[in-house]
Formats: structure tokens, C-alpha cells, sequence
């Protein structure tokens, strides 16, 4: 990788805490692009260094329902497939085979392939006979089919570590082993060194990459860490006779039997079991020790094994594999791991603490590619895959509470092997968050799921005589799931009548001051010194102009913007930004107010008699706001929709909205006005054409190609982004986000499918979000897709489980192209 001349003239003092595979791997690196002054600390001996890459398995199985997580896992393997120390290659490209003895798994085998094709990972679902040939202990009568992924395989961790690590040395880095920190320094904000048993180092930049002990590290700069070490049983049994005579330490694929939480790789003739189904083992960070400390074990990481907690394992592996009936187990650990509350790394900077970084709860299969991330991260400013999932600034403060990690660690222990599916919520701890109106959700019979924290009805049982004579096709079996006709009905009455809508879930912000105006103006793609009661959509784009997140600037006053944000990232990418002269304060605001989205065609009739206001098209247009009063209770409305429909986002205190919701329930009576839930309201967005970021596009996309151009103020002066949008010609794209429609409800898929070309094999694109749109009678997914397939009228195939569904391109939206339901 050459070097930029502005690396070598710029070049910081870099500090990574953690010799394990992850601080080697980024040591790498950034020494790679020129960040050559890199000092590597680690309290124990260099490579083994007593954390999870000293005892890790190795296995590297890249499909993952994340993309993210699967484009590190190919950047992994094809890093450590080239990586050799005095000889010996620090991967072997064994394959992988995961198996299914269940139709249910075996169903689950083939959405696996289907990511794998949508990423680009060669991969195919075998019948019983091939899965035997490719393995001697597998024997087809035991299992229905098995995913083959052959560029699969196995790390030799500490091998891969030291790899790297001694060619970030040949470029200047130096390791030092058997320094314990002590603590970070901070001046003014920043960090400035690090303290150890052995000295200081001075510092410009720190990355923590501790792994289990990063709690601890994070802690000394005064930042919560969301991460959990867990216990996981790893066990090796004897001689395998059908084994004998191997002449590698592994010829065959590594296996996984994930209905039974298992995995298992060889030894020469020997077998090693990984096991996921036991009790989850916690640990406290603080508890784990140093290797100076831990003499009890051969490291920290290693804790003693539980054979009880073993058996069920044991048996399951004898029932699934007979060959091990001729052996026994003969050693066994129970390894620390670290889990987070979403099971997604963490990764980023501080909010707090300028210059001090975070790279941990990486296992070793994502290891090189989080490396390469967090390097273009540090030296270029930004990284070239989307890491929205990854940042460490991404939770909400209830998510960092001890007990909620610990929980949802565990949880995430207990569900790592399952087929979890899209729309599933998380059973605890719930509830947590609560807009005012749960009372009447209650009553109404919402069926609730999560997200964030929030409880958001799906549909409202109340309203199931509604679907009475309508049309309201079912969608296939796993679409159903999180399912019922109820929103199928919800959405049509929406268009026909009127419906509310709880949208205070929507994260919002108030940017105030005197040089507000000035900071959005900066900040988006958008001109935010129009005059107040002015509503704008626009876009944060990153200095390379890629896309940050799509938000709504409503000007409320002359100093006071409300700012209708994605999530806590785009709080902390504004905080980043602020002016060092005080003149604008960004704060969260949605905790202390409430929304209701009051939506369709009979909205003015519902609301204009209890406001104080003229809701007419002249009183109050299309992206305008105002305040006034919805019966005894104040409102900023927002006339802007969601869904397609004439409306408005009503917002109020917390404590008023309940009173907010009961005034327009009783007045939306005699207009058959109804509750909806997030089921119509995603079906009717589709119908709209409009992207949910973080699903439809990401860091990864620039405004053009995700169909939002039309955001982008270039005449106005500069925004972040600006420079690199200068001169890009906005139809000069090479891959689009499309619209495809489905003819068969049944065909309904939910995302991250592949689309083909028909006929052929390999993925072209992939599906983001999807659903059925009930009003417009067909099927909706939309994709990403090389440009010249993204023309309206062309003809092409999703991949949906073990189907081919036929799909056409579309011109959107789907639904009332013209506007005139929103501007009526």
C-alpha cells in the first residue's frame, strides 16, 4: 500500500494497548499507510499474550446476516491466506460445512447461502451424500444438507499476530511486552500519553485493543464500555480412529451444527468441540487478572473447565458424528470471549476524549478487516466500508447500564447459533422505553415489539374486523412471522381514512443559538437559513462525500432548530463539529417530548377543528411547522409524512401526551379514525419510495447513487462534503438503489437477499428492505444494483431461501408520483 506524502509529514504517536490479534493487526496497518511511530503495550509475553487470541479456535466462517461483519471476514481470510511465518501459512483454507439435521435448519442453511451469494462468498447448500464426501465423521443419513462455503478455514491466531506484527516492526513500530497500563493521560481534552508499570509513553493517539480487559482501559478516560467477557466451553477429545493417518494438522472442513450449538475442527487425529448451548458464564473484567496474576491456569483467558455443563454437548457430538463413539474427552477449558449487547464490534473514537480510540469485542474472524477499518478510520478519516453498526457511540444511555450489558451479553451467548429473524425482538429487559400513549396501546391490544429500547406496536388487535372484505394477501411462512392481516387493513384505512401513528420512537434533537443557522448550514446538504417555520430534508454526508444519515432541519425560531435524526451517532458526529465559541448547543430532546403522526386523507378534518391554527394550504404548506394548539395541549407541527399522506408530525411535552392522544382518539371517532402500528407504517413508506437509512443506504453511498440528489444544495456555500461532490456528474453513477416488485405475496422477502441476473449464479445485488405494499397490490424490495440493471423494466431474480423469485424493476414511486395526496 503506498505511503501519502501527508501520513509521512503528519504522522501522530500512535499507542494500541493489546498485543492480541486485533493491536497487531492495526499496528499493520497503519504503519502500512505511513503511521510509523506505533508503540504496542501488552501486560503479558509476546504473542501468547493471555487474552482470547491466546486460546481461540481459529475458525474463520465469513456469512454473517451483517455485511459488514462478512466483508471484515473476507478481507481476514484473504489477508491471513498470504501471511507465512519462517514457512508456515498462518491459514488454512480448509472449507467450511455447516449442517442441518432439521428442515427448519436446513431452510435456515439456504437464507445463510443467500447472504453468502449477496456479499460475494462462494457458497453452496449441499445435499446429505456430498456433505459425506467432504467429510470422513459425517454420515449422510444423519443430516439433511450442509452450507459449503470452500474459502473458509482455520487462523492460526498467534501465528497471524506475530505475522504482522513483525512487519509493522521492519516499518518502525515497536512492541513491548509485560507493560501494564496504569492509566491514560488527558490534557485539555485529549489524550497525551500512557502511563505503565515500566514508564510513560507519550501519546497522540491510544486505541484500546484489550479485548476482555477493555472495560477496565476505557474506564481510565472516564467512557463506558458495553462489553461482557463470557465463559465458552472448548474441548478436545482423543484419538479419533477415523482420523488416523491424517497428514495435516486439518485436511477436512471446519463444521458447525448450530442447531445444537456446536462446532468442531481437527487436530491431526484428534477432534476439538466448541460449545455455545451451556449456561452463560459471565465474568466481571475486573475479575479476570493479569498473567502475573492468573498462575493458577495457563492464562487468564482459560478458566477451568465444567464437565456437567459439557454433557449435553458431548452426547449431541456422539449422536451427530458416531466415529467419536470410539473416544473420550480428554481436555477441556472454558474460554473467555467478549459480548456486547448487539453481538457487533466496537469501534471509534471517544465522544469525550479527542484522540483516544476503541477496537474491541473483535473475534479473530473479523480481526484484519476491523484493522484495515479502524486504519482508514485514523489516518484518511474515514473508512470505506459502513461501520454505523460498529460505532462504539451507537447505544442509547440505557444500553450502557452494567445490568443491561451483562443481560444482553448473556442473551447474545445463548442466541449466537440461532436463526434469528428480522423482525425479532429482544425478550429482556422489557419494557424500558415507554412513550405516553402505552396505556392506550394497551387497551387497543397493540402487539408490541422492540427497538432501541422503545416499545412500538407492529398492528392493533383492535383492529381486526377491519379486515372484513378486503384484500389482504399473506405473505409466505418466514415473512409471516411478526405478522397479521391487521396490517395489511391498517395501511389501506390509512389511505382511505385517517390513522395515528406513535412516532415518538424518532430520535430528535434542538440545535440552539445564535450561530445555529450557521452550524446546519455547515453541517448538511441543506439551506437552513431559510425563515422560521421552515422544514427541510437534507443529508450529513463525511468529508469524502459518502452518506452519514438523511435528517429533517425544522426552523421553530430564529435561534431554535428541531432536528429529526436517525440515532445517537448523528447526535455524536454534530457534538463533534460544535463551533469552539459557544454559539450553538446540540442537545437530545426526545426524551422529554412525545409525537404522534397524524396521517391520511381526512387529517385536516381531524385536526384543524381543535386547533387554534389555519391547517389550510395556505394557513400552513407542505414542509412548513408551527406551533399552536391541538385542544388544551401546545404542539410544534410538523407538515411532513412518512407514509405519502396528507398530515402532520404533532409533537408535545411527555407529560401532555397522553391528553394529546385522547383529544384527537375522541374527535377521530365520527371519522373512523384508527391506531396504526410500524407494520403499515413500513409498508406505506415502501408504496412511497422513501430510504430508511441504515438499512436502504449507508456510509458506503453518496446522495446519487441512493436516489437523493435532489438534497443537495451545490449553489450554496460550502458543507462537509461539498468538495468531494464538486464536478461528480449525478447521473454518472455505476450501481443505483432500485425499486423491484414481486407479483406473488407469497414471494414477499424481508432483506439481505441477492438479486441475479436470470439464469446465472453469482449475485449482481442485494436486497435492503422489503415488504408487501398492501395499497398498490404488489410486492416491494429495493436493492442495490449495478446501473445498468437498475433501469425500470428489467428482469431479475432474488434469491429466496432455496427459490429464485422473479422481480421487475420498477419506476418509482410506486405511489402517487405526483404528490397531490401530500400536498392536498
Amino acid at each position: 500500500m503506498p505511503t501519502s506524502e501527508s501520513a509521512l509529514r503528519t504522522a501522530p504517536r500512535v499507542v494500541l494497548i493489546g498485543a492480541g490479534i486485533v493491536g497487531c493487526a492495526l499496528a499493520d496497518e497503519l504503519t502500512a499507510r505511513g503511521y510509523t511511530d506505533v508503540t504496542v503495550v501488552d501486560q503479558g509475553p509476546l504473542y501468547s499474550c493471555g487474552g482470547s487470541t491466546s486460546h481461540a479456535p481459529g475458525l474463520v466462517f465469513q456469512t454473517n446476516a451483517a455485511k459488514v461483519m462478512s466483508d471484515f471476514a473476507r478481507y481476514t481470510v484473504a489477508k491471513y491466506g498470504a501471511l507465512r511465518v519462517a514457512d508456515r501459512p498462518c491459514f488454512n483454507r480448509v472449507g467450511g460445512l455447516e449442517l442441518a439435521a432439521t428442515p427448519e435448519r436446513l431452510a435456515e442453511l439456504h437464507r445463510r447461502g443467500g447472504w453468502a451469494n449477496a456479499w460475494g462468498i462462494p457458497g453452496r447448500v449441499l445435499d446429505p451424500d456430498e456433505c459425506a464426501r467432504l467429510h470422513p465423521l459425517v454420515e449422510a443419513e444423519r443430516v439433511l444438507g450442509g452450507l459449503h462455503t470452500p474459502t473458509d478455514g482455520l487462523a492460526d491466531a498467534v501465528l497471524a499476530a506475530r505475522a504482522q506484527a513483525e512487519a509493522a516492526v521492519w516499518r518502525g513500530a515497536r512492541f513491548l511486552p509485560q507493560h501494564e497500563v496504569l492509566d491514560i493521560e488527558v490534557t485539555g481534552g485529549r489524550v497525551t500519553g500512557v502511563r505503565t508499570d515500566q514508564g510513560r509513553i507519550p501519546a497522540d493517539l491510544v486505541v484500546t485493543c484489550a479485548g476482555m480487559w477493555g472495560p477496565r482501559i476505557t474506564r481510565m478516560v472516564g467512557m463506558t464500555l458495553p462489553l461482557v467477557p463470557l465463559a465458552h466451553q472448548f474441548a478436545w477429545t482423543g484419538r479419533v480412529p477415523a482420523l488416523a493417518g491424517a497428514g495435516a494438522e486439518a485436511d477436512h472442513p471446519i463444521l458447525r451444527y448450530q442447531e445444537r450449538d456446536l462446532y468442531y475442527r481437527e487436530r491431526f487425529d484428534r477432534i476439538g468441540i466448541g460449545y455455545y448451548g451451556h449456561r452463560p458464564m459471565p465474568v466481571d473484567a475486573d475479575a479476570i487478572g493479569t498473567p502475573a496474576t492468573a498462575t493458577d491456569r495457563p492464562m487468564p483467558s482459560m478458566l477451568d473447565f465444567t464437565p456437567d455443563d459439557f454433557a449435553p454437548a458431548w452426547a449431541d457430538s456422539r449422536e451427530l458424528l458416531p466415529a467419536l463413539g470410539g473416544t473420550e474427552v480428554e481436555e477441556g477449558f472454558n474460554g473467555l470471549f467478549s459480548f456486547t449487547p448487539d453481538n457487533m464490534p466496537l469501534m471509534g473514537e471517544s465522544p469525550e476524549v479527542a484522540g483516544f480510540w476503541v477496537a474491541e469485542a473483535v473475534w479473530i474472524t473479523h480481526s484484519a478487516g476491523v484493522a484495515r477499518a479502524m486504519a482508514e478510520w485514523i489516518v484518511d478519516g474515514a473508512p470505506t466500508l459502513d461501520l454505523h453498526g460498529c460505532d462504539v457511540n451507537r447505544f442509547q444511555p440505557h444500553q450502557l447500564a452494567p445490568g443491561y450489558v451483562r443481560e444482553r451479553g448473556c442473551r447474545n451467548f445463548i442466541e449466537v447459533y440461532d436463526a434469528l429473524h428480522p423482525l425479532q425482538p429482544m425478550e429482556e429487559p422489557r419494557p424500558l422505553r415507554t412513550s405516553p400513549f402505552h396505556p392506550r396501546q394497551a387497551e387497543l391490544g397493540g402487539y408490541l415489539l422492540e427497538a432501541s429500547g422503545w416499545e412500538r406496536p407492529h398492528w392493533y388487535e383492535a383492529n381486526a374486523h377491519l379486515t372484513e372484505g378486503r384484500d389482504i394477501p399473506a405473505p409466505g411462512e418466514w415473512a409471516a412471522r411478526y405478522w397479521s392481516p391487521i396490517i395489511g387493513a391498517e395501511a389501506q384505512v390509512t389511505r382511505e381514512r385517517v390513522a395515528l401513528y406513535d412516532m415518538s420512537s424518532l430520535m430528535r434533537l434542538a440545535v440552539t443559538g445564535p450561530g445555529a443557522a450557521a452550524f446546519l448550514d455547515r453541517m448538511t446538504t441543506g439551506n437552513a437559513h431559510r425563515e422560521p417555520g421552515a422544514v427541510t430534508y437534507c443529508l450529513l454526508l463525511d468529508e469524502t462525500g459518502r452518506l452519514r444519515g438523511d435528517i429533517t432541519v425544522a426552523r421553530v425560531a430564529e435561534q431554535e432548530f428541531q432536528v429529526g435524526v436517525n440515532s445517537p451517532l448523528d447526535l455524536d458526529w454534530l457534538r463533534r463539529h460544535l463551533p469552539a465559541d459557544g454559539t450553538v448547543q446540540v442537545r437530545d430532546a426526545t426524551p422529554g417530548t412525545t409525537c404522534i403522526g397524524v396521517w391520511g386523507p381526512l387529517a385536516r378534518d381531524l385536526v384543524q377543528p381543535l386547533a387554534d391554527h389555519d391547517l389550510s394550504n395556505d394557513g400552513l404548506r407542505y414542509f412548513r411547522c408551527a406551533r399552536f394548539h391541538v385542544g388544551d395541549v401546545p404542539v410544534l407541527a410538523l407538515r411532513v409524512s412518512y407514509v405519502g399522506e396528507l398530515g402532520w408530525e404533532l409533537y408535545t411535552t411527555t407529560d401532555l401526551g397522553l391528553r394529546l392522544w385522547d383529544t384527537l382518539w375522541a374527535a377521530g371517532r365520527p371519522l373512523g379514525a384508527i391506531a396504526a402500528g410500524r407494520g403499515a407504517f413500513t409498508a406505506l413508506r415502501l408504496e412511497k419510495g422513501y430510504r430508511a437509512y441504515g438499512a436502504d443506504m449507508t456510509n458506503e453511498h453518496d446522495p446519487y447513487e441512493a436516489g437523493l440528489g435532489f438534497a443537495v444544495r451545490m449553489a450554496k456555500d460550502d458543507f462537509v462534503g461539498r468538495a468531494a461532490l464538486e464536478g461528480r456528474d449525478p447521473e454518472a453513477v455505476k450501481r443505483r438503489l432500485a425499486c423491484l416488485t414481486i407479483a406473488d405475496p407469497a414471494d414477499t422477502v424481508m432483506g439481505g437477499e441477492p438479486v441475479c441476473v436470470p439464469g446465472a449464479e453469482s449475485a449482481i445485488g442485494y436486497v435492503t428492505s422489503a415488504g408487501y405494499g398492501h395499497t398498490v397490490g404488489t410486492g416491494i424490495a429495493y436493492a442495490w444494483l449495478p446501473a445498468e440493471h437498475a433501469e425500470p423494466g428489467v428482469e431479475l431474480e432474488i434469491g429466496y431461501f432455496s427459490r429464485r423469485v422473479p422481480a421487475l424493476v420498477a419506476a418509482e414511486p410506486l405511489f402517487d408520483p405526483q404528490m397531490l395526496r401530500l400536498r392536498g
